[in-house]
């Protein structure tokens, strides 16, 4: 069943915006679409697109809610009726929300993601992946978790299995390209290059829909600090929508041509990054995004329970 929610994306560039009193009308490449206003709390603009001043009177005289992000999904504003506040119940709601209940499931649902990971790079390998008894260790922390009272010892655990899963994925792929875990920036190996990018990606998408909701971006309960809620939710999904895909492409050989490794950094070409922005845009599952952040937004409001959703 697709997930209707309350916000809508217009993405790229050219889009020409036009609204009624009860409709906003979307006109590109001579093709015309009609969103009745009563369907839309929250319009999200990424890219360049040209918004005629209706829109902006239709959608804030209706309590609608107007945000602005650069083309690749970095936040620049937001425009509301004046005197509303709407965000300010699900700011407090996070606020006050059991942190340890959410960042035990988010981390619960991160580790079994990456798990699923580990035993499908292990099927069909002629030579030996884990070392003794890796695995298991892996799924005793998994199970440590339930037993865990503080939200810093979920954080620690949750650290230690991504640890290891990067370091086992290092043995997925060919040694000459020198990925031996994640790394922090600047990026010196190729496929730290290109999760780079497909990370980034998805920021960007699970951005938009954390921000379409209402909900605070800065609100997390696994990461703390600055966009801590966007990468809290982005984790559960970067194992199926982006180390799948990006390990599968590593794994098939890529040509040298397409990447350099300087004294500080490695560069990507741009016939590469094209690639992986194509391959990437098809594997990160907005409707999937959307609906996990509908069911926080609702968790928050008390309507339902929060649950991590599985691709």
């Amino acid at each position: 069943m697709e997930v209707v929610v309350p916000w809508y994306v217009v993405s790229g560039f050219g889009t020409h915006l036009k609204a009624t009193r009860n409709t906003l009308v979307l006109q590109k490449n001579g093709k015309k679409e009609e969103i009745p206003l009563d369907q839309l709390d929250h319009l999200l603009l990424m890219g360049g697109h040209s918004l005629h001043t209706s829109v902006v009177n239709s959608l804030l005289r209706s309590g609608k809610a107007i945000s602005f992000f650069e083309a690749d999904g970095e936040p620049l504003g937001i425009l509301r009726r004046f005197g509303d506040h709407p965000d300010e119940v699900l700011r407090n709601a996070l606020q006050n929300a059991p942190s340890h209940s959410y960042a035990l499931k988010l981390a619960r649902a991160a580790s079994i993601s990456r798990i699923g990971v580990i035993e499908q790079c292990e099927e069909g390998r002629e030579e030996r992946l884990l070392y003794e008894g890796e695995l298991e260790i892996i799924h005793q922390n998994l199970a440590e978790l339930d037993n865990l009272v503080r939200v810093d010892e979920i954080r620690r655990v949750h650290r230690l299995i991504t640890d290891m899963y990067y370091e086992i994925l290092g043995r997925t792929v060919s040694p000459d390209l020198g990925f031996r875990r994640r790394t922090m920036r600047p990026y010196r190996d190729v496929v730290n290059s290109i999760l780079s990018i497909g990370y980034g990606m998805l920021f960007g998408n699970v951005s938009l829909a954390v921000i379409g909701s209402g909900c605070d971006p800065d609100g997390g309960f696994l990461h703390r600090g600055k966009a801590g809620l966007v990468y809290d939710l982005a984790e559960p999904f970067k194992p199926a929508m982006i180390d799948r895909p990006a390990l599968a492409l590593v794994r098939e050989g890529l040509d040298p041509g397409f990447y350099e490794i300087g004294a500080e950094r490695c560069i990507l070409s741009d016939e590469l990054v094209g690639c992986l922005h194509r391959m990437f845009h098809d594997t990160i599952r907005q409707d999937v995004i959307d609906e996990q952040v509908l069911v926080l937004r609702n968790s928050l409001l008390g309507t339902c329970d929060f649950v991590v959703e599985k691709i």
